[in-house]
């Protein structure tokens, strides 16, 4: 856990909440139904103003859309089909939609008439009794006679002489795969389609049709030209050598201050620009720009998010060579309709994967910990799927794995494989590098120097949370 230049690391099995690492595996990221409500919200409030909805209670959009069309006959090779088979696109269709009616009518009688016969009415005063089956009952219906429906009157139920009522839902479903078999027969530039491409193209419809929308699909979806709102997205490096950085800091601190006070209750001395700089701005990365890395190289950024010229959210974040790490998240409260937290994160997890198509290794986003004894830090364990890190092994676990053993403790060893251990473990407590007076030496050197009793234990206690390698690469300060 990163804040300002200090990084934290608690030690689990002491802490009151166990603070467990949490990562999302951005490329199979599966987008639920009420991720897919907050991005729909969003579409909605940019292109139409609409906020009436905000929130919630609009229609969850379906993952997958259901087929309209029926394909109900069987391929045939092009050698074994007529000529008088090959009718074109368009009367297919036609009969296609068809179908259902004529299957109703295919269990009628052919001479049998089909004029609708009203059922006499029944005398309500008569007594009703049940008879065996072939019995007649008084003031009931001859069995022989076709029995229709009497119209009901007005205000007494649905008229059963018109056709059922239809969901918009089908029928925009309907008309889309409509429009993608139209499409095509334009491409076909006038020529007849055969039987087989007929059942390729509804096929290909198809498969089109029942794909589910992707995070991209929502958030890049075109506007119209008269949309209400206009949002904009800019990644900016923390550094005050960077202009945009520069130019939009007293706004992006103003908006810090705002949040803090309002969700978080702080008073304005503790939200002021200098606890600002030092606890969002100030970052012990190095910026580095590699060769096979992003475009815009490793390092700490500020994602702000731009509407109608002002910012209302920011996501601090992390760009590092295997994953984007988020660090914070603020956002105007004015704003909070549009659960901007939500939306940030569904954000980052789209620049993860835009960013792996230049950096095939960076492919997860880490969203801090994961606070199972917190009921409000359990909505990271939603994006999924997720691992969490174990900690005695320190590998990575399924959430679905982890939830079950949480429920019984707050602190669990998440792999139960007994003979598990930390294979980056430290192995030579005396490699471990110190900085003493100024010169860097092994821990061995430092140890035959060091004059008072032994701080060992501290020293040990130190390399098991760094590590083995990092304990050869970092400096342990001593007095």
């Amino acid at each position: 856990f990163r804040s300002g230049k200090y990084v934290y690391k608690p030690i689990m099995n002491q802490t009151c909440c166990p603070q467990y690492t949490i990562r999302c595996q951005a490329l199979h990221f599966q987008t639920s139904k009420s991720h897919k409500k907050v991005l729909k919200k969003m579409l909605k409030f940019i292109s139409k103003g609409d906020v009436s909805k905000a929130g919630g209670g609009e229609e969850p959009m379906d993952a997958h859309i259901e087929d309209v069309v029926a394909c109900d006959f069987a391929y045939k090779s092009e050698s074994h089909v007529a000529q008088s088979e090959l009718n074109p696109l368009s009367q297919w269709i036609t009969q296609s939609m068809d179908h259902t009616e004529k299957v109703e009518n295919e269990d009628e009688d052919p001479g049998e008439t089909k004029e609708e016969v009203n059922a006499p009415e029944v005398d309500s005063s008569s007594p009703q009794i049940s008879a065996a089956e072939g019995t007649a009952v008084p003031g009931g219906p001859s069995h022989s006679a076709k029995v229709g429906h009497a119209p009901p009157k007005p205000g007494k139920g649905a008229d059963l002489s018109k056709p059922p009522c239809r969901k918009a839902k089908d029928i925009r479903k309907e008309r889309k795969l409509q429009k993608l078999l139209q499409n095509q027969m334009c491409k076909a530039e006038g020529s007849q389609l055969q039987a087989g491409d007929q059942l390729s193209l509804l096929q290909n419809s198809k498969s089109k049709a029942n794909q589910p929308k992707t995070i991209e699909d929502f958030i890049f979806a075109s506007l119209p030209e008269d949309a209400q709102h206009k949002l904009e997205v800019r990644l900016v490096p923390v550094s005050f050598e960077d202009p945009q950085f520069k130019s939009s800091f007293n706004q992006s601190a103003t908006l810090f201050a705002k949040y803090q006070m309002a969700v978080h209750k702080d008073t304005p001395s503790e939200c002021g620009e200098n606890e600002f700089t030092r606890f969002l701005c100030d970052s012990p990365l190095e910026v580095e720009n590699a060769p096979d890395g992003p475009e815009c190289g490793y390092g700490s950024f500020h994602q702000q998010y731009w509407l109608d010229g002002k910012i209302i959210a920011v996501g601090v974040i992390d760009v590092l060579p295997y994953c984007v790490s988020s660090v914070y998240l603020y956002y105007d409260p004015d704003y909070a309709f549009l659960s901007l937290g939500v939306y940030s994160a569904l954000r980052e997890i789209a620049f993860t994967r835009q960013l792996h198509e230049k950096a095939p290794e960076l492919c997860f986003y880490y969203m801090g910990f994961y606070i199972h004894s917190c009921p409000k830090m359990r909505y990271k364990g939603q994006y999924r799927p997720s691992d969490l890190l174990c900690p005695e092994t320190y590998i990575w676990t399924p959430i679905e794995q982890c939830l079950p053993l949480l429920e019984r403790s707050k602190y669990c060893r998440f792999n139960q494989d007994v003979k598990a251990v930390d294979e980056g473990g430290v192995q030579e407590l005396g490699r471990v590098r110190v900085l003493h007076k100024r010169t860097v030496m092994p821990y061995s050197v430092y140890k035959r120097r060091r004059k008072g009793p032994s701080d060992e234990a501290s020293v040990q206690q130190y390399a098991s949370l760094v590590g083995q390698a990092c304990s050869e690469r970092m400096l342990l300060f001593r007095s």
